[in-house]
């Protein structure tokens, strides 16, 4: 049940992507994306990431947690160099095709790897409580709508091939952390799991300040901005409803 509850968690990403598509105005949607996942991102950070962060590392030095958040950061900044089409000799953060392709990029990373920590948390969870799993999941689950319009409208004008690998890995990502789980369940720490979490606070901290923090900042458009953003809240204060 557990395997099955993660692999249903994943889909809610496809919800995401689908409204998107099923949209005419893309350039409406792909700017009140963005500051739907900046809001999302906003509020995972501070009331979801940092207390599980601080939980798991319990007695762990501060020095220590920071290099991890850092290692975090840096593994998203050396992906900037492999990352085709970002367009680092044009205006700063210039809201252009290639730019927003990478930012879909670097957020599919993060998400991916967020998402197969969330699995591994929930199939624990459903191991103890089929009831606690599914409510955690679904919670999780609404996490993940604005993700997938995020990486929807970003990677748009990417090959279809390669939209279709990049939706797989985000759908499959809370199967595959449930699967981890499912063979490893016994013998990982929470330790382990508090390193994870530090990794990819990292991570979601790179994107928030590097890549869709400028993006706002470049359109202008302080009132629609704010709307996405209070969406983005929103939709992780509902789901905290359910844990």
């Amino acid at each position: 049940m557990g395997l099955l509850i993660t692999f249903i968690l994943g889909l809610f990403f496809l919800v995401g992507v689908l409204f998107v598509h099923f949209q005419k105005n893309t350039k409406v949607i792909e700017f009140y994306s963005i500051s739907i996942a900046l809001g999302t991102m906003t509020a995972l950070v501070l009331f979801d990431l940092v207390p599980e962060m601080l939980e798991h590392m319990e007695g762990v030095s501060f020095i220590w947690i920071l290099f991890l958040i850092l290692l975090g950061i840096g593994i998203l900044k050396g992906l900037d160099h492999f990352v085709p089409d970002h367009d680092d000799h044009d205006a700063p953060h210039k809201c252009s095709e290639g730019n927003l392709i990478h930012i879909g990029i670097v957020s599919l990373v993060a998400i991916v790897l967020h998402n197969i920590i969330e699995g591994m948390a929930v199939y624990s969870l459903t191991i103890e409580s089929i009831k606690t799993g599914f409510l955690v999941a679904l919670g999780v689950g609404l996490h993940n709508i604005p993700m997938g319009m995020v990486i929807a409208t970003t990677m748009e004008h990417e090959p279809k091939k390669t939209k279709m690998i990049a939706y797989c890995f985000a759908v499959l990502s809370t199967f595959i952390g449930g699967l981890l789980m499912f063979f490893i369940h016994s013998i990982v720490s929470e330790f382990v799991i508090g390193l994870l979490i530090c990794i990819t606070l990292g991570m979601i901290l790179y994107i928030i300040l590097f890549e869709l923090i400028p993006h706002i900042l470049h359109a202008k458009e302080p009132k629609k901005f704010l709307i996405g953003f209070v969406i983005g809240m929103s939709v992780v204060f509902i789901s905290m409803l359910f844990e």
